[in-house]
């Protein structure tokens, strides 16, 4: 392969081939647009050997004859092209080695280590850099696989070429981009619709999209706080320890959200049997530095809904009595997207008075690839103006209310996509096929006879379950065992005060099939008799736990030295299976 290597050597400038096309001196340094530049520049691109016909001011041309040149003229001639080769710097190759001319995994660049922590002094070609990142890349998990993960791996190709066709976009040029700025406000008013915003006809609702629910609920978490902090100076009374009410179910933005804003995060303690925020227990932790109450709509660790309306009907109660008036915030992240379509009569978001804000994961049920948020105020009240920023400095004058700056813009039109694409039925069929998928695999794991399903029938489409007998092995070897099959399944412990109750959890996205439920229950089923058998040879070891010493005192084994019996005769054991190539 010549055409790809320029020669670099004396007598030419030509540029070396590891430059980036736009780093080049081809595009750097203009190109000649008059004929008369042009000519010289074409006679240089000739092939190797083909020598220019010169016109003779006596000969025309029309009388050139087939005569045989003479020996001057065939040195003039072949000088003449050798000037030519000198100058053509596309099908030249060099006479040294260079290795981008030869196979990528011969080249030196993939057989030299590159610095990893420091950035190389050259340049590499652009196939070599792809094809040593994407190796590295192949180690990673399967997205496909990852049971552990609620976000989406999965779209369809028209989507993913808009998202292609969107990806050096920045959000934030809104006077640049207007057409995706009002995409923007589209999925902002489905999403508000959705979830039942009192919104009038001559109204939009108030919201924005962010890069996750972890923003959103920092944005969400600031208005309340800055209400309360406003409410609390115009009454004359302190207003440097605010609190916020949750679970211990919670996810950990909401750690953080206290923890870098500086609120008090004064956690609801679960027990075994019931892992969702108790809201009697909630209300009674509620005082007069509370900012608000958070709700999980599905729970990270069982799916669970958490009963908003009693809460609400609660909280109700309370600011009657106090004259407080404390509101509550919807963690929807998972299940915003699930609820309006299995279960409409449940009320859970703005038809609740004090519901006052909700956010959503879009990259989650939202059916889009990570990297995208909602949240959504009750009203224009509920979001203190003073929090909004107003820039002109990209053309017109621009409100903005997000923690980060630059964004892109393939998620939201991406958003827009699924909305517009699926509709309301669209949604309804996939969370309904996710949810029968979810029957599969617990009636499944069931019929094993050795899990406890800890998950409910109604939420998030996930499976929680636990060992009924953890003594010989536990969901950890279980988790660890199953990624020999690709299956990535995590493996927990629950929250402060139900710490003992280990669990897995696999979650049921859009693209996780009754194929692969079934596939993953034998998985399960293989490792279970493995596991078992592993127990049972460690048994028989641990059954000669004693040594007899010289003196004929019996001694027992400290810890240490029995699991390292265990684990050499267990190792032996693996040995004698092992066939073929390893």
């Amino acid at each position: 392969m010549v055409v790809s290597v320029a020669a670099t050597g004396p007598g030419t400038d030509a540029e070396p081939v590891s430059s980036t096309f736009f780093a080049s001196r081809y595009v750097r340094e203009p190109l000649p647009r008059s004929v008369t530049v042009l000519t010289p520049l074409l006679a240089t691109l000739r092939p190797h050997g083909a020598a220019r016909v010169e016109k003779s001011p006596a000969t025309p041309h029309h009388h050139h004859t087939n005569r045989t040149p003479r020996p001057q003229e065939r040195t003039r001639s072949r000088a003449r092209v050798s000037r030519a080769t000198a100058a053509m710097v596309l099908s030249h190759a060099s006479s040294f080695r260079d290795d981008t001319v030869a196979c990528t995994f011969a080249s030196r660049y993939v057989r030299e280590q590159l610095p990893r922590y420091r950035m190389p002094e050259r340049s590499i070609p652009k196939e070599a850099a792809y094809q040593i990142i994407n190796d590295e890349l192949m180690l990673d998990g399967n997205p496909r696989l990852n049971l552990a993960s609620f976000v989406t791996t999965w779209m369809e190709p028209e989507c993913d070429k808009l998202i292609m066709d969107s990806v050096n976009k920045n959000y934030v040029d809104m006077d640049e981009y207007p057409v995706t700025t009002e995409l923007q406000n589209r999925c902002v008013n489905m999403i508000a619709h959705l979830f039942n915003a009192p919104i009038k006809e001559e109204e939009t609702a108030v919201g924005v999209g962010t890069v996750g629910s972890s923003e959103a609920i920092m944005l969400a978490g600031l208005a309340f706080k800055r209400k309360w902090q406003n409410k609390r100076k115009e009454q004359g009374k302190p207003y440097d320890k605010p609190n916020i009410v949750t679970g211990a179910n919670v996810q950990v933005c909401w750690e953080k959200f206290a923890r870098y804003f500086e609120v008090e995060l004064k956690e609801v303690k679960l027990s075994e049997g019931y892992y969702v925020m108790d809201p009697v227990k909630a209300v009674e932790m509620v005082d007069e530095n509370t900012i608000c109450v958070a709700a999980i709509l599905g729970s990270t660790l069982t799916g669970e809904f958490e009963d908003v309306k009693k809460l609400n009907d609660l909280l109700v109660e309370k600011n009657k009595e106090t004259g407080w008036n404390v509101p509550i915030h919807v963690d929807a992240a998972s299940g915003g997207f699930i609820a309006p379509f299995l279960y409409p009569d449940l009320e859970w978001d703005f038809r609740l008075p004090l519901v006052k804000s909700i956010n959503v994961s879009g990259h989650k049920y939202g059916l889009v690839y990570a990297g995208i948020g909602w949240v959504i105020w009750r009203s224009k009240e509920d979001l203190p103006e003073e929090l909004i920023f107003h820039i002109n400095y990209l053309g017109t004058d621009q409100p903005t209310f997000t923690l980060n700056f630059s964004k892109g813009s393939s998620q939201i039109i991406a958003q827009y996509y699924q909305l517009i694409r699926l509709g309301f039925e669209g949604y309804k069929n996939i969370m309904e096929n996710c949810m029968e998928n979810t029957v599969i695999l617990r009636d499944g794991l069931e019929q094993t006879g050795r899990f406890e399903i800890l998950s409910k029938d109604s939420g998030v489409p996930l499976v929680a379950f636990s060992l009924k007998d953890s003594s010989a092995f536990s969901v950890f070897d279980i988790s660890e065992n199953l990624r020999r099959f690709g299956w990535i399944v995590p493996a927990y412990t629950m929250p402060p005060n139900a710490e003992h109750v280990a669990v897995l959890r696999v979650v049921i996205r859009e693209d996780f099939s009754r194929s692969f439920a079934e596939r993953l229950v034998l998985n399960i089923v293989k490792v279970l008799h493995e596991l078992d058998e592993r127990a049972t040879h460690a048994v028989k070891v641990a059954s000669v736990a004693a040594a007899q010493t010289d003196d004929g005192v019996v001694a027992k084994k400290s810890v240490l030295e029995i699991q390292r019996e265990i684990a050499s005769r267990w190792r032996k054991e693996v040995d004698k299976k092992k066939t073929g190539p390893c």
